[in-house]
């Protein structure tokens, strides 16, 4: 296993990010994995490892780069419940300022910068985004449909919304196959159904599955909302998506 630590160029500076990858001289599929709202940290790289235990780069961008590199706040080893009033007082200034022009501007550099890397092989990419990160991930898929070949967000936030550049009022632009692993509160059953619907008269393949006995940030085990089911059933769904979609064994 071979990591990095890697400058994406954008439109606005320099993106720090880290990849990781499999050993020797073969190219592999491409993975961009969006971090949840608490940003790139020992878990993230831990996940991208994890994914390049069978067989993709996967990059890792710090989506918050603007603002430093990360962790752009101050984080604690183990995020309880606690520790989060105060932790997302400091991160939300930096959530809603992260509108859908920079998310947009961001995915352009993001796909170009991982498709043009020597390790990477040719063909389609995924998109995978954790709690805000879905969001970030489905609209990367939304204005990439031409290199997105599977979008997968789990314990997502922000793809049913008011705003015109919702989500699931674009699924039409989609070629990804689609999977999302909720915990019950993620999204409303309105905002669910919603998003289904709009999936189902795209006639773009997807699953969405409320994941059973689990709360908001179920996959992350740096915090008091751990699965550890949960998060197994995470891979055990986003590996057989990715499998089939960038045709990697």
């Amino acid at each position: 296993m071979l990591t990095k630590t890697l400058q994406i160029p954008t439109a606005d500076g320099r993106a720090d990010a880290f990849a990781a990858f499999p050993e020797g001289t073969e190219r592999h599929p491409g993975v961009l994995l969006y971090p949840d709202a608490i940003g790139v940290r020992p878990e993230l790289e831990d996940k991208a490892r994890e994914l390049a235990g069978h067989g993709y780069y996967v990059l890792v961008p710090n989506f918050y780069y603007r603002h430093g590199p990360a962790p752009v706040v101050e984080l604690p080893a183990f995020i309880g419940e606690e520790a989060r009033p105060e932790l997302f007082a400091r991160l939300m200034p930096l959530v809603e300022a992260h509108t859908t022009d920079l998310i947009l501007r961001d995915a352009e550099a993001f796909v170009g910068f991982l498709t043009s890397q020597p390790e990477v092989s040719a063909g389609p990419v995924a998109t995978i985004g954790y709690c805000m990160g879905a969001g970030l991930a489905m609209h990367t898929a939304l204005a990439h449909p031409d290199q997105v070949a599977a979008v997968a967000g789990f314990h997502p936030g922000l793809l049913v919304t008011d705003a015109p550049d919702s989500p699931h009022l674009h699924v039409s632009k989609l070629t990804a196959e689609v999977h999302l692993g909720l915990a019950e509160g993620d999204m409303t059953p309105e905002d669910l159904s919603e998003f289904n619907r709009s999936l189902d008269t795209a006639g773009v393949g997807y699953t969405t599955e409320v994941y059973p006995d689990t709360i908001h940030g179920f996959t992350m085990s740096d915090t008091s909302a751990f699965s550890p089911s949960g998060l197994q059933r995470h891979w055990d769904r986003l590996l057989p998506l990715l499998g089939r979609a960038l045709a990697n064994g």
